[in-house]
């Protein structure tokens, strides 16, 4: 790969990189939220009757904020997998780029 070659894919790595970065944060807040959101409902469902309607509902509740959680679980995962993929292939463009400059100047 030439030295040019590498610099721009260094680029695209760090533009990657920031998207993944920004993804997994946004991820990371709105489980949170979702996480705040099911304790605020254990709270509440803790002060009605077992077999309520209401009850009922907030368990019903509950369980799909429970699997969005999860779904958020899975595509955090994914994308921490690709970063750590993107932040490997980083280290060696880095290296690619600095055997190209060394070898400019060694010329």
């Amino acid at each position: 790969m030439g030295l040019l070659t590498a610099q721009l894919r260094l680029a695209q790595i760090n533009n990657y990189r920031s998207d993944l970065e920004y993804q997994i944060n946004l991820i990371s807040s709105t489980k949170i939220s979702l996480s705040s959101q099911i304790n605020d409902m254990v709270g509440l469902s803790s002060d009605m009757e077992p077999d309520s309607p209401e009850s009922k509902a907030l368990e019903k509740k509950k369980e799909r904020l429970q699997q969005a959680e999860k779904a958020l679980d899975q595509k955090l995962q994914r994308y921490q997998t690709q970063l750590q993929m993107i932040e490997a292939e980083e280290q060696t463009v880095k290296q690619q780029v600095q055997s190209g400059i060394q070898r400019s100047f060694a010329a």
